[in-house]
């Protein structure tokens, strides 16, 4: 007689599985509309991403624009939105470990 207890594990391993990826789905689905911020120039210029790694909002206040020296506005512009997208970046991962478990699935998101 053959031993099918192996079955029922992966039974149970697949259904694991399958309720992995509908909270990977929800949770894509919530971090889309998640943003975070970061400021450059002590404010003067701020970058907002969401949880997609996108920049949805850039603000620059107007003090912050010279005509004489762009290129400060240029390094604050990338200083921010570089740090913006970390952030999200971060948040992505830290949303994920949650949910994985601490597991390294590469691919997910």
């Amino acid at each position: 007689m053959k031993n099918f207890g192996g079955m029922g594990n992966i039974n149970k391993l697949m259904k694991q599985v399958q309720k992995m990826q509908e909270e990977m789905a929800k949770l894509q689905e919530e971090l889309k509309e998640r943003t975070v911020e970061a400021t450059a120039g002590g404010g003067a210029v701020r970058a907002v991403a969401n949880g997609k790694k996108e920049l949805v909002e850039i603000k620059i206040q107007p003090e912050a624009v010279d005509p004489e020296d762009v290129e400060m506005l240029e390094d604050l512009i990338l200083a921010a939105v570089n740090e913006a997208l970390q952030k999200a970046e971060e948040m992505v991962a830290s949303e994920m470990e949650k949910l994985t478990g601490g597991l390294n699935i590469p691919g997910l998101f």
